[in-house]
């Protein structure tokens, strides 16, 4: 459980009868407890039949009870007294009682046997005229010896270890120490405030808040740092880290244990079944103010087996998610939601020299690649530690060259946690990321859109849409698809990981240098899908060779789009799976004669040679059936846009399907006439 106690003056609070343990078995527990570090009263002194005020005060200041039964405790008036008060304290606050039953077996405190039966017998008689107050004793005696307990007797084992175990499950039920948020942090008041504010812990509602974010993004950080802030104002309280990874080891009927464990403060509780254990959830908790937290939750399924509805918690009860979907929480009440956004340039700065310069001066003359960092970090603060560790005590020399490396090739520690968000998409927007992360980060959103429903046949915005769920690709607000550099890296990572040395048979090549590799040795293979060049032309750059030799043996590529780049002469042959053709200052006249453009669906051939006469033979031969020039789609021209200084169609009317949905002709000869309706 949390730490209380700014809720309870004391821990503990201990009452037995004097002459039986005071000093020996009482005095033990107690400086046991304080040697924990617990704040535990001891009912030392008290005597008589009344109880002080500042003893009951005492009480209600106090978290949790220890009642000591030996083998005289019933004689005292005084503690059967006490023993009544704090049974009616404690069970109608849902605070913790722990019987101790020293040397005398329990059954004896509940059907007052033995010397408990010779105690009452004197009561009966001094009490004679108030029966009703031994009746209250006789009662609260038989409710607390059915509580769950601890009992001990001579020669059955060590003392000390006995009062271990007692420690150890009075430990057990709040944490001494906060739990451990980082060793250093930045940019986390805020956003605590902001959580805060949601779950408007004055309300008597049960309340819940879900907090996403990619992976590295301090989600868990921000979660520990409310539990530590508010948990203070609960009955009960529980954090279950990491339930996607425990859950998957343990299985969710040992984390609805562990939950209640820590709950309702018993060690060892085993529901059998997830059944049992929703049973015991909502009996147990439903009359609680509860604070629960559940870290990393990837399956609607842990949410219905821990947390199945709002009306298992008591009043004014608040329940917190975090996870990497966004959606995924929209689930049963799960309406309030905030998402972890980066750290900001200054924030990041900070964190990064934090991690690198450890006396916190920082050296000028890493101040520009301190930069390069965060920008390449993308304020996720996972990777500003880790490449911060990375960088720690390197030369300037090695940080540029550790920079470069981890650009093309992220650290494992930050792939494996990013990949986790990736792996949990299913396969066609597993596909769509790649193909976005890979060769289409910048793009403006509608023409990733037209691409895609080229490539694979059918719209896939709600793939998109999952995409931005998860938090793996961001629109900008001038509508182009930025993944983070990391996200984007991670994607690039998983591709080359297809075939780290033969860029052939990975099935996307962005890279200038593996395409020239792969086009001018013909080592194009069916794995291949796209080949995306785009990069920046080179002065008195040497020619790019491509023959077009290999290309029957790329029938699955579906996607050609070369942009910047010289080529010395067209390719003989173009794969007749295309769907996408785009060749900025395509190198021939004409494209291959056996091209068969029935798949084309977009095509965009900017300041083409383009010098033959029959045009409209040769978008006619093709049944226009997808896109020369520009973009087309289906069966007819969707978009078709030929841009060509050279290019005379004369008196030539273009036949065009019906399913023509742009028609761009830049720079044609004056002489062009269209059809009606084009």
């Amino acid at each position: 459980m949390a730490n209380q106690r700014s809720s309870f003056t004391y821990d503990v609070f201990i009452t037995f009868f004097g002459d039986d343990t005071r000093y020996g078995f009482a005095g033990n527990l107690w400086k046991s407890l304080s040697n924990r570090g617990i704040n535990t009263f001891v009912d030392d002194h008290s005597k008589g039949d009344e109880i002080a005020s500042t003893l009951l005060n005492v009480i209600n200041e106090s978290r949790i009870a220890i009642i000591v039964f030996s083998n005289n405790y019933a004689f005292s008036s005084f503690c059967l007294q006490l023993l009544v008060y704090i049974l009616d304290t404690f069970l109608l606050n849902h605070r913790f009682i722990f019987p101790v039953f020293y040397d005398v077996d329990p059954a004896i405190v509940r059907y007052q046997t033995g010397t408990y039966a010779e105690a009452f017998s004197k009561h009966d008689k001094k009490f004679k005229y108030d029966k009703d107050k031994v009746k209250k004793w006789r009662k609260a005696l038989y409710q607390v010896a059915n509580l769950s307990g601890f009992h001990f007797k001579h020669g059955d084992g060590y003392e000390f270890e006995f009062i271990e175990r007692i420690v150890e499950e009075v430990s057990s039920n709040f944490d001494l120490v906060p739990v451990h948020i980082a060793n250093y942090t930045v940019g986390l008041e805020s956003r605590l405030e902001e959580v805060c504010l949601l779950l408007e812990l004055g309300s008597k509602q049960v309340l819940t808040v879900r907090i996403y974010g990619v992976g590295g993004i301090g989600k868990t950080i921000l979660a520990r740092a409310v539990y530590n802030k508010i948990g203070d104002q609960f009955e009960a309280l529980c954090f279950l880290p990491n339930v996607s990874e425990n859950s998957n080891m343990h299985g969710l009927v040992h984390l609805q244990n562990r939950l209640l464990s820590e709950m309702v403060g018993l060690k060892d509780i085993q529901s059998g079944n997830a059944g049992r254990g929703v049973s015991g959830i909502k009996y147990r908790l439903r009359r609680k103010k509860v604070l629960l937290i559940l870290d990393n939750v990837d399956t609607l399924e842990q949410l219905e087996i821990l947390v199945g509805g709002l009306d298992w918690f008591g009043p004014g009860s608040r329940v917190i998610i975090t996870s990497r979907d966004k959606h995924l929480l929209a689930f049963h009440g799960f309406e309030r939601r905030y998402e972890v956004q980066e750290l900001n340039h200054v924030d990041a700065l900070e964190l990064l020299s934090h991690r690198v310069f450890k006396q916190g001066i920082v050296d000028p003359n890493y101040t520009e690649l301190l930069s390069r960092v965060v920008t390449y970090a993308s304020g996720i603060p996972l990777a500003l530690e880790v490449i911060g560790s990375n960088l720690s005590g390197k030369s300037v020399d090695q940080w540029k060259h550790t920079l470069d490396r981890f650009e093309r090739n992220p650290p494992n520690n930050i792939q494996n946690i990013l990949q986790i968000s990736f792996d949990d998409l299913d396969q066609e927007e597993k596909n769509v990321f790649l193909d976005i992360t890979c060769c289409f980060k910048g793009y403006e959103l509608t023409d990733v859109v037209d691409i895609l429903r080229a490539r694979y046949g059918q719209d896939m915005k709600n793939h998109i849409e999952v995409l931005i769920d998860k938090s793996l690709i961001h629109i900008s607000l001038d509508g182009k698809v930025t993944p983070r550099p990391l996200i984007e890296n991670m994607g690039k990572k998983i591709v080359i990981d297809e075939s780290p040395s033969d860029p052939g048979r990975r099935s996307r090549l962005w890279f200038r240098e593996d395409i020239v590799q792969v086009l001018k040795n013909n080592k194009g293979t069916s794995n291949i899908e796209i080949i995306h060049l785009d990069s920046s032309l080179i002065e008195n750059e040497e020619a790019i060779e491509w023959d077009g030799e290999d290309s029957e043996e790329m029938p699955n590529l579906r996607i050609l789009i070369i942009r910047k780049c010289h080529f010395s002469k067209a390719p003989k042959y173009l794969p007749n799976s295309l769907k996408v053709l785009e060749w900025w200052r395509y190198p021939s006249e004409e494209l291959p004669s056996d091209f068969d453009s029935k798949k084309l669906v977009i095509c965009k051939l900017p300041n083409m040679g383009f010098m033959s006469p029959d045009l409209t033979e040769f978008l006619q031969n093709r049944s226009l059936g997808r896109t020369i020039g520009v973009r087309c789609e289906s069966q007819g021209l969707y978009y078709l846009s030929v841009s060509s200084q050279t290019c005379s169609v004369k008196d030539s009317p273009l036949t065009i399907h019906a399913q023509l949905g742009h028609l761009s002709l830049f720079k044609l000869h004056k002489g062009v006439k269209f059809i009606e309706g084009i």
